[in-house]
């Protein structure tokens, strides 16, 4: 902001001394206190010109940013909406899975023990079947 102000006070400075020198030439019977005040109202002029331009420019960005800013925040919002939904989607796939293997497990753990606690049971089942 500060390199900004520098930059703008010079190129008033100099339009300033641009316009006195062209008024200047143009009449020589210009005293040089016309000149400074020529000078004067230039600078005033241009450094209203400059301080016009600095406020649109603030403005612009200002704008930009709240712009920006707003899509980043929906993007985000997007973004985590579609991470929870396949967070949920992967949860239920999970213990969906999980109750699959369960049943197994304790089918498989339920045949076990019969085999152990009734270990005839199975050949007299067989040996049923054989004669039927």
């Amino acid at each position: 902001m500060k390199v900004t102000l520098i930059l703008c006070l010079a190129a008033a400075l100099c339009v300033g001394a641009a316009v006195a020198q062209d008024n200047s030439s143009s009449s020589s019977q210009k005293s040089a206190g016309q000149d400074m005040k020529d000078a004067g109202n230039a600078t005033k002029s241009a450094a209203k010109s400059v301080g016009h331009a600095t406020t649109t420019g603030a403005k612009d960005a200002g704008n930009a940013t709240v712009k920006t800013s707003k899509k980043v925040g929906n993007a985000t919002v997007d973004t985590s909406k579609k991470v929870g939904n396949a967070t949920v989607d992967g949860s239920k796939k999970v213990a969906d899975t999980t109750v699959d293997t369960s049943k197994k497990v304790g089918s498989a753990t339920a045949n076990t023990t019969k085999k152990i606690v009734h270990p005839d049971s199975s050949k007299s089942d067989n040996s049923q079947k054989a004669s039927q």
